[in-house]
């Protein structure tokens, strides 16, 4: 079954994507604040909620602007929720999924947990020396961040080794302690103010109308878990990513989770159908992603036989953030851009449709 608007949204996204991917390839967490709040804030993962009206629609998504976009959202909302339509979907199967990097917070000119990989690997490099064999760390030593892109497996690897014998809670600390002093190379704020105002309204939208919302990253669940909620809304619980083997022993007399030097999962590509699967067990009716690193999930979502709604960010504003697609090392949009004009799913460009990008600077 075809997604809401799709026809008419594909016929806009042809014209309105123009050159723009041939410019330059150059290339975070705030509290909900006031904004997010008149956006119709509610218990993060709440899955009741009343019928949107016309009301609630207009005032939900302010930094959306009017357009094709915007109106296609709110029409696939207001018809998946009204009782007595004919593509009504239950609360319990609304189900939205979301990419992280480059989808709900910027990912450029390196995905954002790579920077904290890189501090960690350098950190532990000394008691390594058989790494300097690895091509992951000979792209780090180089600062060759396009060739670190292209060897995100043997990076993990070398991540996995660096933080094994930590407990869980030790790492999570260690996240907590490297996003409270580190800053972007280009903004100067802290990587955890960077994430999308236009998303965080657009996910407390969804949550006022009865969806529950998921985060289906290629970034780990241990990076991701002890700042999501506070960001997005979202509780560890809903955030699916790739993870590291986890044992548990006993320390001192305390039972304690203890980090592995192996990879468990790699939720990525054909990977998020399988993590979806395995820890939602529920098709999604909603996907919104930014790279073909999304492809398979939004593929995924398409083809459910009800109602459902495959949305891509289109990273073309060089001013306000930054213009990439498909020769890009990080965040490549190519494979997944054809399929969404093809299949007639809803790109979003940030350029058109998100009037602004960041929250406002925490004072």
């Amino acid at each position: 079954m075809q997604s809401i608007g799709q026809s008419k949204w594909s016929e806009r996204t042809v014209g309105s994507i123009r050159p723009s991917f041939r410019s330059a390839f150059c290339v975070a967490l705030f509290a909900l604040g006031v904004a997010l709040c008149t956006a119709g804030c509610t218990t993060p993962g709440g899955t009741t909620a009343a019928t949107p009206t016309a009301v609630d629609s207009a005032a939900a998504l302010p930094s959306w602007r009017d357009g094709p976009a915007k109106q296609t959202i709110q029409k696939f909302v207001a018809d998946v929720t009204r009782e007595g339509s004919p593509n009504y979907v239950p609360p319990a199967q609304r189900i939205a999924v979301f990419d992280n990097d480059g989808t709900l917070w910027s990912e450029q000119p390196l995905y954002f947990q790579f920077a904290f990989m890189l501090d960690q690997v350098k950190a532990a490099a000394p008691k390594h020396p058989e790494w300097k064999n690895n091509p992951a760390f000979k792209a780090l030593v180089a600062k060759d961040y396009g060739a670190l892109a292209s060897h995100e497996k043997q990076l993990l690897q070398l991540v996995a080794v660096a933080n094994s014998g930590m407990t869980v809670d030790d790492y999570d600390r260690t996240i907590r302690d490297w996003l409270a002093s580190a800053r972007h190379p280009k903004f100067n704020r802290p990587y955890t103010e960077l994430v999308y105002q236009p998303q965080l309204e657009l996910l407390a939208y969804l949550r006022n109308n009865g969806f529950k919302t998921f985060i289906v990253s290629g970034g780990t669940i241990e990076f991701m878990r002890p700042w999501a909620e506070k960001a997005y809304g979202i509780p560890p619980e809903q955030v699916i990513g790739s993870s590291q083997v986890v044992q548990y022993q006993m320390r001192d007399g305390q039972p304690v989770l203890v980090r592995q030097p192996k990879l468990d999962f790699v939720d990525d590509g054909p990977g998020k159908p399988v993590g979806i699967y395995r820890n939602i067990g529920r098709k999604p009716i909603l996907a919104f992603g930014n790279s073909d690193g999304d492809l398979q999930m939004l593929q995924y979502t398409a083809s459910g036989s009800g109602p459902h709604l495959a949305l891509l960010v289109h990273h073309d504003d060089a001013v306000r953030e930054f213009a990439y697609d498909r020769a890009s090392k990080i965040g490549k949009l190519d494979k997944a851009w054809d399929e969404a004009i093809a299949d007639g799913w809803t790109v979003v460009s940030m350029k058109d449709d998100w009037q602004t990008i960041y929250p406002a600077p925490k004072q």
